[in-house]
């Protein structure tokens, strides 16, 4: 009766989908038509070495049903076609360009995959070797990679088939705004920042003849004799930034790890790892946008100086540049409107670290001001290492890390894994299930109430109302699960933040 009973249930899902058909175009909700699969709610999965013959698969399942077959069993599996990189190891989903672009890390490759037709559209070309951190732009116009091993911030202009290896030894994460216009680089075990940006006509010609030529806050420009971008330094040591404006004293930063940036776009705000990343002081800085962007010709303002930046937010009304101490550290942030979640770890008496998150009220009115809660106990991870958040129904803030188990509370031997559900309504905490393993993806199937997740090397799934378990019998995978996105989100903001 239960198999019965699912498949009248899909075969009714089935044709209220092709009831919306017209002109022979089966479409499901904003215009997007229905897949091969003909499946509505998909999740993929990024899964390494799922047999011998390959190191690399793009697995789809039903999130409607919880499995990775078709209801009426007559197809075994889903998968993205033609997908050929090795070792995919994180997704960056982009549903309303009906796109994925997956970094695969045994081999270097970014693949663009087509979520309409399920398909790879191939391997990006122009990235240096292996990247520790990578994004491309929603309009695919331009990637930018932290490649680590070959020391250098790689730009990939797809709008002149240019790539750019800009130097900058110890670069290991880039954070790009939504809107695609401002690429922020930071160097590991370091105070600087940095931004990339495309030259005019004009600046070319000015730079053209070597550094000498450069302006003061350039590290590099490329290529040198006739450079179309060159990476600035934040921090310039003759106190002008790249426009040539003077901004007195230089900022400074503490270990800044990402920039997570304002629902406005106006406003970067730099996460400070302080003592979790071998710093000082963990804190969030805000910066303006709008001399950063990287767009030729599109800058303006500058940068604050560093007097600016050390007001302090909490006392300052509209705050644009100032900084905001967060004592239960802040190495990874989601911006929900006015509220910013801050996410990282405390350092312990005894040298471990507990994690913590922190509810940041961002400036909106004249009188108001930026102002963070006491910090909120979380799942402990590894000390700046990338984690993940997700907004996802009922309310729910989703918090996954890796490394849990050195943590202060694994220590003392209480039973959490690497999983946090918090209630943004209530306020409150539910750490979820013991240890399985790092978690290294999560994916909220929006309107039907639960989370995907990807931890230990396989998939689970929760809901969103408890934070209880959904049987995950049908969507385990061979080999190992390293990503999940819901494919078929309304929104890009409908993501995971990493």
């Amino acid at each position: 009766m239960k198999k019965r009973s699912l498949w009248f249930s899909a075969a009714g899902a089935l044709a209220a989908a092709i009831a919306l058909a017209g002109c022979g175009t089966t479409t499901y909700f904003a215009g997007r038509e229905l897949p091969p699969s003909g499946l509505p709610d998909r999740v993929l999965i990024a899964v390494q070495n799922p047999s011998v013959a390959s190191s690399g698969a793009l697995v789809i399942v039903d999130a409607y049903y919880d499995i990775r077959f078709s209801y009426n069993q007559k197809v075994a599996s889903f998968s993205i076609s033609g997908y050929s990189g090795q070792l995919p190891v994180t997704i960056q989903s982009m549903p309303e360009e009906q796109i994925g672009a997956v970094y695969g890390s045994g081999d270097g490759s970014l693949h663009v995959v087509n979520y309409q037709k399920e398909s790879d559209n191939g391997a990006q070309k122009g990235l240096n070797g292996l990247s520790s951190s990578i994004f491309i732009t929603r309009n695919q116009n331009y990637i930018f990679a932290a490649s680590q091993q070959a020391t250098v911030l790689t730009v990939v202009d797809n709008t002149n088939g240019g790539t750019y290896a800009l130097s900058l030894p110890g670069v290991y994460r880039v954070s790009v705004n939504p809107g695609g216009s401002a690429a922020m680089a930071f160097v590991q075990n370091s105070n600087y920042a940095y931004y990339a940006r495309k030259l005019t006509a004009s600046e070319t010609l000015s730079y053209s003849g070597g550094s000498s030529t450069w302006p003061k806050a350039a590290m590099d420009c490329e290529p040198q004799n006739s450079p179309g971008w060159c990476l600035f330094q934040m921090q310039s040591p003759d106190n002008v930034d790249s426009t040539g404006n003077a901004y007195g004293a230089p900022l400074i930063f503490d270990r800044p790890v990402k920039a997570i940036f304002s629902a406005d776009g106006n406003t970067a705000y730099v996460m400070n790892c302080g003592a979790e990343c071998g710093g000082s002081t963990s804190s969030i800085t805000a910066v303006p946008v709008s001399p950063m962007i990287f767009l030729s010709g599109q800058h303006s303002g500058s940068l604050p100086t560093n007097n600016a930046l050390h007001a302090d937010c909490s006392a300052t009304p509209n705050a644009s540049s100032c900084t905001l101490t967060i004592p239960g550290g802040s190495s990874n942030a989601l911006v929900s409107s006015t509220t910013m979640y801050v996410v990282g770890q405390q350092l312990q008496p005894d040298s471990l670290f507990t994690g913590y998150l922190t509810v940041v009220s961002l400036a909106g009115t004249a009188s108001s001001t930026i102002s963070a809660s006491g910090p909120i106990p979380i799942s402990d991870g590894a000390p700046g290492a990338p984690s993940r958040m997700l907004m996802a129904d009922d309310n729910t803030l989703w918090i996954g890390m890796t490394k849990c188990n050195n943590g202060e509370r694994f220590k003392i031997g209480l039973p959490y894994g690497c999983l946090t559900m918090f209630n943004t309504s209530t306020n409150s905490v539910t750490l979820l299930e013991p240890y399985l393993g790092d978690l290294n993806g999560i994916a909220g199937v929006i309107g039907l109430h639960k989370v995907y997740v990807a931890q230990g090397g396989q998939v689970y799934i929760f809901h969103t109302t408890d934070g209880s378990s959904i049987n995950n019998q049908y969507v385990t995978v061979t080999g190992t699960a390293s990503d999940v996105a819901f494919m078929d989100a309304q929104s890009d903001g409908d993501n995971t933040v990493y």
